[in-house]
Formats: C-alpha cells, sequence, structure tokens
C-alpha cells in the first residue's frame, strides 16, 4: 500500500520552474544500485501535467507501493507520459568505472533516448555534470515530484522484469525472480553454491569475498 503518513508528490516543483511557460520537464531516477547482480537501472519521464486525482495514489516513490500498484501505474504511464526512456549499465560496466559513474551513465542513457528532449531535468539526488540541459537536484525527489515518481516507477518495473523473466531463467538457481539481485540470504547461499553468473557485480565485497574464498 502507499505510503499515506507522508504526503504523496505532486507537481509543484515542475511548475515553479515553468514559471508559467510550456517547458518539457523530465524526472530522472534510477534503482538497483545496491543490488549484488544485474544492472544499475535509470528512467526519465516527461509527464503532460498533474497526475490526474484518479492515479495519485499510485504515482509515488516506487519503494512506497505494492508490485501490483506499480505494475499498473507503469501501464498507465507509458501510455500517459509525453515521452519516456530507459537507460542501464550492466554489471560489467559497473565493475569497471564504479557504481557512482555507472549509475550516471545509466541516466544519461535514459536522457539521451527521450523524444522530444526536455527542456530540464530533475533529478534525484545526483548531478549530471556531462548533460548540458538544465537540471535541478533534489534529496528524495521520488517522493516529492511526481515526474521523478514517475521515472522510479518505469525503472523498477523495467528492471524487476528483466531480472524475473529474463536473467532468471538464463542463470537458473539464484533465485532472480525473487530478489531481483538484491543480497537476501536465500541469494548469497545460491552464490556460494554456484559461484558467481556473468551479471554478478565482481566489484561489490559479498561478491568479491565470495570468490576470494571458493579460489
Amino acid at each position: 500500500m502507499p505510503n499515506t503518513t507522508r504526503t504523496l508528490p505532486d507537481f509543484s516543483i515542475e511548475t515553479g520552474i515553468a514559471n508559467g511557460s510550456k517547458l518539457l520537464i523530465a524526472g530522472v531516477d534510477e534503482v538497483g544500485r545496491g543490488t549484488l547482480a544485474g544492472p544499475v537501472m535509470a528512467a526519465a519521464a516527461i509527464l503532460p501535467d498533474p497526475v490526474p486525482e484518479e492515479y495519485r495514489l499510485i504515482i509515488n516513490d516506487s519503494k512506497a507501493l505494492s508490485a501490483p500498484q506499480r505494475e499498473r501505474a507503469y501501464v498507465w504511464l507509458v501510455d500517459w507520459c509525453v515521452s519516456y526512456g530507459v537507460g542501464a549499465s550492466t554489471a560489467a560496466e559497473i565493475d569497471s568505472i564504479g557504481i557512482v559513474p555507472a549509475t550516471k551513465q545509466a541516466m544519461s542513457r535514459a536522457i539521451a533516448s527521450l523524444e522530444p528532449q526536455p527542456d530540464h531535468l530533475i533529478i534525484d539526488a545526483v548531478d549530471l555534470e556531462a548533460i548540458t540541459i538544465p537540471q535541478t537536484s533534489i534529496i528524495k525527489a521520488d517522493s516529492r515530484s511526481q515526474s521523478v515518481a514517475a521515472a522510479s516507477i518505469i525503472a523498477k518495473v523495467t528492471r524487476d522484469r528483466l531480472m524475473a523473466e529474463v536473467f532468471d531463467s538464463e542463470y537458473p538457481g539464484y533465485g532472480f525472480a525473487a530478489h531481483k539481485g538484491y543480497g537476501t540470504a536465500i541469494h548469497m547461499s545460491a552464490l556460494q553454491k554456484l559461484g558467481a553468473s556473468p551479471i554478478h557485480r565482481r566489484s561489490f565485497k559479498p561478491v568479491k569475498d565470495v570468490l576470494d574464498v571458493n579460489r
């Protein structure tokens, strides 16, 4: 259920940035930074207007929603958005350049896939120095801005589907459909038994420790 103890995201940040103009404003967010396997996934979303009242309860930080609520929100959002884009950095890229640069890379890829391109970005707690589009970075933006909440949902559903529908069958035994790559007890047990798969992040300490023990 949505977290009703907090105020739901609204459109006030977007309205303030636009200041009466017709700026296209994209919310940007990521998921999967802390997982041990799979990509870090980012999404960017341009909303046409404030979210209609009938959908307000399910356009929230994706962590505050149940899986069925996220799926319902996703199906509606991808049809309603002016534009949305998804980008990812693979486990190999994370190992090569580090999680923070890889997260920024995934965000940049999501933004690049938007058509039309936005006039301004609202980003959840990240500054994208390589992007020339004007941007506003806000801590916990996914719980304050409807555009960023929308990006959070799109990124989460896209990544969850990838882990459950693709990687779970490609690399059986790890339980990716259940834990999506997070370091649960079941995941750690499988990692110790099976070793690392091609989508495990070898630079992350829990994975590295298992690899070191198994050498």
